[in-house]
This record gives structure tokens, sequence and C-alpha cells, in this order.
């Protein structure tokens, strides 16, 4: 290439100006990271909601809904960060002790049934003599018989980790994008101007 081809590229450099693209940046970056804080504490606030919600036995579908698809649907919303941080950083506690609770006393009253039918059905087969001679053990086998167990309830279903997109195309995304592209306009402006001037320097 010659020189009047460095020469006029050079004139077509300096029509455009440097600092507009930094400070598109500048801007769009704080923009970027104020977005980015305040989707987190939205995710946090309708969190806190679900966990609300759960402890009230309200309509806790709604309020789990409502956050997965904020987090889904935009950058840094994720719950679970820290080493100390609980893991999944969403569990519905209370709803899970409610229906262990249940559980329990479900089990509780279907054995204090079956008890109280096997003393009756043990007076029957032994209606006379002492309780000891022969009731007890005939008790003890038919609540064995049909003795009603606990049922083991997984305390991963009541469990939850929605994960965050790594782009979203939120005020934050599109931030991010703005101050991406005008970053690199910035850099790619630098590198031509100084290539071209070491060209003409060389000529």
């Amino acid at each position: 290439m010659d020189k009047s081809f460095f020469r006029h590229f050079s004139r077509i450099l300096q029509h455009i100006n440097t600092a507009i693209p930094l400070v598109i940046a500048i801007v769009f970056g704080v923009i970027c990271v104020l977005s980015l804080r305040a989707n987190n504490l939205k995710a946090l606030e309708l969190r806190d909601n679900v966990i609300a919600v759960d402890k009230a036995n309200g309509d806790i579908e709604t309020a789990l809904r409502e956050l997965r698809t904020f987090m889904y649907g935009h950058m840094n919303t994720s719950l679970s960060s820290g080493q100390n941080a609980i893991k999944p950083p969403i569990q519905l506690k209370y709803r899970y002790e409610r229906l262990l609770q249940a559980e329990q006393e479900r089990v509780s009253k279907d054995n204090s049934q079956i008890y109280t039918d096997a003393q009756a059905e043990c007076e029957r087969q032994f209606p006379v003599g002492l309780s000891g001679s022969g009731r007890i053990p005939c008790i003890k086998n038919y609540i064995d018989s049909k003795g009603v167990a606990q049922k083991s309830i997984p305390d991963a279903l009541y469990k939850f980790d929605f994960v965050s997109p790594g782009w979203s195309p939120d005020l934050a995304g599109w931030s991010l994008v703005i101050t991406s592209v005008s970053l690199a306009f910035f850099v790619i402006r630098l590198v031509l101007d100084r290539w071209v001037k070491a060209e003409l320097r060389d000529l």
C-alpha cells in the first residue's frame, strides 16, 4: 500500500471521535452493573417470598413459579453463592415438616386402632385366664402382622435450584452488549490509529 492510502485512511480516522465509544461504554457499563444488582436483589426478594408463603402454608406453587420464571429470564439471579450458602438454595422446609407430621399422625392413629382391634380379637380368642396367659403374644402377633409403618418422604422433592442464564434480553443483558461493542470499537479505533501512524513513519 502506498503513502496516499494511509494518509487518506488517517484522515478518516480523525473524523471518528475516540472519546464517544469510551463514554458510551462507561455509561452502559454502569447501567449494566446496577441492573445486574437489581436482578439479584429481586431474586432474593422472590426467594424470601417463597419461604414466607411456605411458612404460612399459602399458594407455594404460584410463588415458586414467579421465582423460577424470573430466574430463567434474567442474568445474575443465582442464589447459591458463597461457601456457607444453603444448597440447594430453595427448600420448602415447612411444607416438608408438615408432611412428616401428618404422616406420623396417620401412622399413630392407624396403629392405635390396630391395637384396639388386636385387644378385641385376642380377648375373643382367650376369654378366660390372666391377660398374660395368651393374650399378650396374641396381641403382639396381631400388631406385627397388621401394623402400619411410616412411609418415607424424600426431601429432594422439596428442594430446588433454578439456574440463571449466561445472558438475558433485559436491561442488564442489552447494556452488556452495548458496553462490549463500544469497548471493542474503542480498542479497534486505537489499534488502527497506531497502525496507520506506524505505517506512515516507515514509508
